[in-house]
């Protein structure tokens, strides 16, 4: 049993929703057995993880330090439940019309070095009711999501085939705006040709994915490509690693307004861990707002020719920084959770910590390993066993459900 960090009490507060109103109950001491024994039970899903970036360039999952952040032997120590793991594809294969091929390099690691070459703690899971059996057995769920809308070279056809690879959300773009979909990352280059969010290609894309059974995933999206993926969509849509665009003004960052839209639809927000997502003080502080680190960066990714291996190195390169970094917190994290419960209820937030693709994690949650933290932060903050459980897996379940059922009705 890993040694959990211990935390002072913090003050009760008034939980949104048809939920126990804390407010004034009598503070809980929680033992590490405790602690551990509703972690496990809550079975913690994390809607998004980059470490397929390493293990595609041959790092090995079964050891320690395979990613920055995660291994099968740190998510095993952190109680994980399970993971979606991103097939990530840089964007910088558009231009050569190979964004397809590294898909399926990517989809291929997971299968085949996470999940066969880790299968005594991993099974295979793409529905809900895998998932489920999963549990039961005491094994981790080894899931796919696709980062980047560009992956299916605006083919409907390879979007099919995706699906029936395993992947069951797709982000509709990443930071680069696509043919169809605009991006966060870049809606203020007027090089970039924009369309106004979804175009009619983008939306018949949704609509396939609903009709699939694909979960439609808004993180990098602009704001505008939200409100309408949100509008074209027949399922709930989710935001797999983004988190309060009120507490740390980062355009990756949801409004209010639109936390609001997603519930309405039923949806979920799964927070991310990055440090300038988590804490304006963090995003203010960044050495990646000095232009001489910037330039480093630059110089350090155009010395690989391999797209994949050059983010690889960007992200070693930001953890070298990581001194330097203002750090977010575990209760920062705790923030965003609440921010989220008190606007729409704790039937709308998830974990999405994006580790092994951010620079900078927040002390406390420093890995995989540190989840357990989480679960004790959340309890001393007055959430109850059956909060963490929605929080860490049965909000996702319920999406993902939803998403299934939508596609049996459109079949």
């Amino acid at each position: 049993m890993i040694k959990l960090t211990p935390l002072r009490s913090l003050p009760a507060i008034a939980l949104a929703g048809s939920f126990l109103l804390l407010t004034g109950q009598t503070k809980k001491s929680w033992t590490d057995a405790e602690v551990m024994q509703i972690h496990n039970e809550a079975y913690l899903i994390d809607m998004h993880n980059d470490s397929p970036m390493f293990t595609v360039t041959g790092k090995s999952f079964s050891e320690r330090g395979a990613g920055q952040h995660t291994d099968a032997v740190r998510m095993k120590e952190g109680g994980m439940g399970g993971q979606f793991f991103a097939a990530y594809i840089p964007s910088a294969y558009v231009a050569t019309n190979s964004s397809a091929h590294q898909t399926l390099r990517a989809i291929d690691t997971i299968k085949e070095d996470i999940w066969k070459k880790n299968s005594a703690q991993f099974n295979w899971a793409d529905s809900t009711a895998a998932i489920l059996a999963n549990k039961k057995a005491s094994k981790m769920s080894a899931l796919i999501g696709i980062e980047g809308g560009h992956a299916i070279e605006d083919d409907l056809r390879l979007l099919r085939s995706f699906y029936e690879l395993g992947a069951r959300y797709m982000t509709l773009t990443w930071s680069n705006t696509n043919n169809w979909c605009d991006s966060s990352g870049d809606i203020n280059n007027p090089k970039v040709k924009h369309w106004g969010g979804l175009n009619e290609l983008g939306k018949s894309i949704v609509l396939e994915m609903n009709r699939l059974g694909m979960m439609v995933d808004i993180s990098h999206v602009s704001d505008a490509a939200f409100w309408a993926a949100l509008e074209t969509s027949k399922a709930p849509i989710i935001a797999s690693h983004s988190s309060c665009r009120a507490l740390s003004n980062a355009p990756r960052n949801m409004t209010d307004d639109m936390i609001q839209g997603l519930a309405k639809k039923d949806g979920v927000i799964a927070i991310n861990f990055s440090c300038d997502f988590l804490s304006q003080k963090s995003r203010d502080a960044s050495p990646m707002n000095r232009p001489e680190v910037m330039a480093e960066r630059q110089q350090i990714m155009n010395g690989s020719s391999d797209h994949l291996d050059a983010m690889r190195l960007d992200r070693e390169f930001m953890a070298k920084y990581r001194s330097q970094y203002k750090r977010a917190t575990l209760q920062d994290v705790v923030a965003h959770i609440d921010h989220v419960v008190q606007l729409v209820g704790v039937d709308h937030v998830a974990i999405g910590s994006d580790f092994d693709g951010v620079g900078c994690t927040p002390e406390g949650l420093d890995d995989t390993s540190k989840f357990p933290n989480l679960t004790r932060a959340l309890l001393e903050k007055g959430y109850t066993p059956q909060m963490v459980n929605k929080i860490y897996s049965g909000n996702i379940l319920r999406v993902f459900a939803q998403v299934e059922k939508t596609a049996a009705s459109m079949k």
